[in-house]
């Protein structure tokens, strides 16, 4: 490329420079939009699935310990009966519920698929009864129950839970459990402030019961769970104990996404942290795709912008060589005439311009275009809403004729209802219109559920229906009450419209007995309605606010009430204002 200019001045640089940056801007944007969009979905996604799960897994486990706490209060009932003297049945007879204790293990054993070992000890004289489903021998000096007292006495009327430890009581067993305890008191007495405890229940239960409530989440090995208790024990985690001490005090690190649900059973909460790099492996993965295709997409328009530099080089320097020349005055020039590609085009187009360069600016091609404007707008609007008009008329005389009485009607309405909408230039009409309009709309209404949905109007005896009210002002507030009032209760409802004069203004009021709101629904809803950048979705409450204020004032806006289960009321009040004489018949109102 000998002789080229300067590459800070080369076009033909600057070109390709304009062209991989050009070809890369949207292919970045688009990339980084679509990668961002996607990531957040899968990301919300995931994190609602995985609340949703350990919402299901915290209702597992209350459910789980309520019913070991209900396993383990078997000794105070015999059937449908309350035991109320067990003393003398334990010490004197060895027996709970009136059999033996070694049979009533069994029972405790073998109800529930992962209780391991049963034992009692009675306090008489610290006998030990104990039962196990694996034949394992026993080594009693390992048994620690003193460790598993210490819960009982402080709270000897409350069910006692014994985070997970290791089986080594037995021998060869290396199995981990988790160990529930009760209190058997005699109630045989007056309630006292110390129990009389006869003796103690404690069964160990298989860790199995906690994997299978968390097998639907899929852990990995670095995800860590938990579950504790109010005071901050741990019952139950899958990793090692150090590790579960190392975690339980500190924040979660940034790279975990940390989920927490109560337990109310214990008081505490089940901890979920998971790894956010194996949750969202896939993720990365089309990250990485991306971003590897965006690499050979920009190594691509490097190579095409440079074949694009040298390709098309010698025939614009010729078109710039014969420019200068037309510079300098001389229009006898034509530039080297190129193929039938873009650049033999651009070469035409020089001549072309050189030929005519005035003709091209002639107020002769403006005019034409103004014409031709002028022309599609006048067959625009040869297009009238009566040939609309005149088609429904047609649907609905036949509809009568074939005896369709409300079709007619209901198309007859939606008829009426076009002609008020479409009649543009009225920004305020007369009451009686716009409940005429509001009848029509309500007839279809009323149709479509069945006559399950009333609408009442009333007007107070001093309004007159002549009076100026804001045009299509009514009928979003009645198909507000009926969508998201009256609808979502179900069964029968009504709409009532008021009308009541106040001083020098008018109170127009809309009624429904929906389902109403809540104070934060109704508290969400205000805001909306008093911020004026909130965003107004259709012909709706906001639309019809920002209307009222603009015609009679910010004082001029709606007031909402609603009470949940009773209803919702929306308010506006607007100055008199005399109008024409009131047309047409008043009894089409709530028709």
């Amino acid at each position: 490329m000998a002789g080229w200019p300067s590459l800070g001045r080369s076009v033909f640089v600057k070109f390709s420079a304009a062209f991989i940056v050009v070809g890369l801007i949207p292919l970045f944007a688009l990339s980084y939009f679509s990668l961002r969009t996607f990531s957040g979905h899968v990301e919300r996604n995931t994190v609602n699935n995985l609340e949703q799960m350990v919402l299901y897994m915290s209702y597992n486990l209350n459910n789980v310990f309520s019913d070991y706490d209900d396993i383990s209060q078997l000794m105070y009932f015999k059937g449908s009966s309350v035991i109320t003297n067990q003393s003398a049945g334990v010490n004197e007879q060895e027996r709970i519920n009136q059999i033996p204790i070694d049979d009533f293990l069994s029972t405790i054993l073998f109800g529930d698929p992962y209780i391991r070992n049963v034992f009692f000890v009675r306090s008489l004289d610290g006998k030990l009864y104990t039962q196990t489903k694996d034949n394992k021998a026993l080594l009693p000096d390992r048994l620690p129950l003193e460790k598993w007292r210490e819960p009982l006495r402080e709270r000897p009327r409350h069910l006692a839970i014994i985070p997970t430890h290791e089986e080594d009581y037995y021998v060869g067993s290396e199995a981990k459990v988790m160990t529930i305890g009760r209190n058997l008191i005699d109630t045989s007495g007056r309630i006292q402030s110390e129990p009389d405890v006869i003796g103690t229940l404690y069964f160990d239960v298989d860790l199995a019961v906690m994997d299978d409530l968390f097998l639907e989440l899929n852990l990995n090995k670095k995800d860590e769970l938990y579950v504790r208790d109010g005071g901050g024990g741990t019952f139950f985690a899958n990793r090692e104990p150090d590790a579960v001490k190392a975690k339980a005090a500190g924040a979660s690190p940034s790279d975990k996404l940390t989920f927490r649900q109560e337990i109310p059973y214990l008081g505490g909460e089940v901890v979920i942290r998971l790894d956010k790099a194996e949750l969202y492996e896939q993720l990365s993965t089309t990250r990485t795709t991306v971003i590897v295709a965006i690499v050979i997409c920009s190594l691509a328009l490097a190579v095409t912008g440079a074949w694009f530099s040298r390709r098309f080089s010698a025939p614009i320097r010729s078109v710039i060589r014969q420019m200068v020349k037309v510079e300098s005055g001389n229009f006898d020039v034509q530039a080297v005439k190129g193929g039938r590609d873009e650049i033999g085009r651009l070469a035409h187009g020089f001549n072309r311009m050189v030929e005519r360069l005035k003709a091209y600016i002639d107020e002769a091609y403006v005019a034409q275009i103004k014409q031709k404007q002028t022309e599609l707008n006048a067959l625009k609007s040869q297009i009238r809403p009566h040939y609309l008009y005149n088609t429904l008329e047609v649907i609905r005389m036949n509809a009568v004729h074939s005896e369709a009485g409300e079709v007619g009607d209901m198309i007859l309405s939606l008829s009426n209802q076009l002609k008020y909408v479409i009649d543009y230039g009225e920004e305020l009409v007369t009451i009686e219109r716009e409940l005429e309009h509001l009848t029509d709309y309500f007839y279809i209404i009323r149709v479509r559920f069945e006559n399950r949905i009333e609408l009442r109007c009333e007007l107070s005896g001093e309004v007159n229906p002549a009076w100026l009210m804001p045009k299509l002002s009514l009928q979003p507030l009645v198909e507000n009450a009926v969508q998201h009032g009256i609808r979502p209760k179900g069964g029968k409802g009504s709409v009532l419209v008021s009308f009541e004069r106040e001083g020098e203004a008018v109170a127009v009021t809309v009624i429904d007995d929906g389902v109403g709101m809540e104070p934060g629904e109704l508290s969400l809803l205000e805001n909306k309605l008093s911020d004026p950048q909130a965003p107004a979705s259709g012909i709706g409450l906001k639309n019809v606010h920002e209307r009222l204020k603009t015609l009679y004032g910010p004082s001029c806006g709606l007031a909402v009430g609603s009470r949940k289960h009773v209803g919702t009321s929306v308010k506006f009040i607007i100055p008199v204002r005399e109008g024409g004489i009131a047309h047409g018949d008043t009894g089409r109102i709530g028709r």
